[in-house]
C-alpha cells in the first residue's frame, strides 16, 4: 500500500509486526532479527522499534510471506526478500 495515501497507525503497525514469525529492523547499518513466535519483545520495546522520533510509524515496512522488515537496509532487503 502506499503510505502517502494511506497512513498505518502505530497500533495497525504493531499488530502487524506481532503476526509475523520474523521481524528485521533496520536503523542505519545495524539490523536487529528477532524471532516473534518463540522470544518476541514486550509491546512498549516494539513500539519504540517502529516508530521515529516524530512518534510516526518509520518507513518502510515491508511485510512478505510471514516477515516483517522495517526501516530500509538495502543489503537485508536483497538478502532476505
Amino acid at each position: 500500500m502506499d503510505a502517502r495515501k494511506n497512513k498505518l497507525s502505530v497500533d495497525e503497525a504493531l499488530a502487524l509486526v506481532k503476526a509475523a514469525r520474523r521481524l528485521y529492523v533496520a536503523k542505519g547499518k545495524k539490523v536487529l532479527e528477532f524471532d516473534m513466535q518463540k522470544s518476541p519483545p514486550p509491546d512498549e520495546d516494539l513500539r519504540k522499534l517502529i516508530t521515529g522520533p516524530t512518534g510516526n510509524v518509520r518507513a518502510p515496512i515491508l511485510r512478505r510471506g510471514n516477515k516483517v522488515f522495517v526501516g530500509f537496509n538495502e543489503e537485508l532487503l536483497a538478502s532476505k526478500l
